[in-house]
């Protein structure tokens, strides 16, 4: 823990107090020191356009996770619920669930990032040429749509852990709750609302904990489906930190926003802790 988390964790931190650019980068940590500069240029700095660069990546990585999150612990406890009934073929269809989970996560940005193409596209043929759902083909690798053209494949690409999990809770659940439920009269929504929530809450609680921590660290599919720059409504913090640091070397600066991240992090966990900390206590 000290040497692989502890120590390089550090060392980001004295860095975001540098002025760390591609002139001072040889010193590294010798170079000239700012203080808290890199913060207040992020932060507070209205006619800074790093403050407007990290306040779009800001509100769209929370929106990109919240809805990320969201539908993919929605969806599968919903899948979940559906291959838990007692159907045919339903070990068949518990496989073939699962998989968006085993394919790379390069592999399903690059073929999402095919299936979002205005012309040829399946998702704008499905939508415009084949159900009528809408009337015109929208742009969704370009403007206002490339936020939604990243939260699909995410959502897509998490569901099947999600609902995996899921699916093992509903199994350990005995059936004799729901049978005693049914013949005190209580109907499907009740008893999924006293019997199954409460009984999977402690196991969403650990689902919800590690998949927004796991969101907000999305690299891999805004950077592969939209480039190193993918736009005001689409740009995350860690797409931006990359750039910022590796492409116009503003390393302190980065390791700044990187910095600011991580606390964010923290202070979701933290939140976390007190929200589930019952769900968290071994019987006695």
């Amino acid at each position: 823990m000290l040497l692989i988390h502890i120590v390089p964790a550090a060392g980001g931190v004295v860095l975001s107090l540098k002025n760390l650019n591609t002139f001072t980068f040889s010193k590294l940590f010798g170079a000239p020191w700012t203080g808290l500069r890199n913060y207040r240029e992020l932060l507070f700095d209205g006619a800074s356009p790093l403050r407007a660069g990290f306040m779009d990546a800001l509100r769209n990585t929370a929106i990109y996770t919240s809805v990320t999150v969201a539908g993919t612990i929605g969806g599968g406890l919903g899948v979940a619920l559906l291959l838990n009934r007692p159907v045919r073929g339903a070990r068949a269809l518990r496989t073939l669930a699962l998989t968006p989970w085993i394919v790379p996560t390069f592999v399903v940005a690059t073929l999402w990032q095919f299936m979002w193409q205005s012309d040829v596209g399946i998702v704008d043929k499905l939508l415009v040429d084949w159900t009528h759902v809408l009337h015109h083909r929208p742009v969704w690798l370009l403007g206002g749509n490339t936020i939604w053209a990243i939260v699909v494949p995410s959502v897509w690409r998490g569901l099947p852990f999600s609902m995996l999990l899921c699916f093992a809770g509903l199994r350990a659940i005995p059936s004799e709750l729901y049978e005693a439920a049914a013949i005190d009269g209580a109907g499907a929504w009740q008893r999924f609302r006293a019997i199954t929530l409460p009984l999977l809450r402690p196991l969403l609680a650990i689902q919800l904990l590690f998949l927004v921590i796991y969101t907000a660290y999305q690299f891999v599919i805004p950077n592969v489906m939209l480039g190193s720059d993918p736009g005001p409504h689409a740009d995350l913090l860690m797409t931006l930190i990359v750039r910022t640091s590796f492409q116009n070397n503003l390393v302190g600066v980065g390791a700044a926003a990187s910095t600011l991240l991580v606390l964010g992090m923290a202070v979701w966990v933290g939140v976390w802790l007190l929200a589930f900390r019952r769900d968290l206590e071994a019987p006695a």
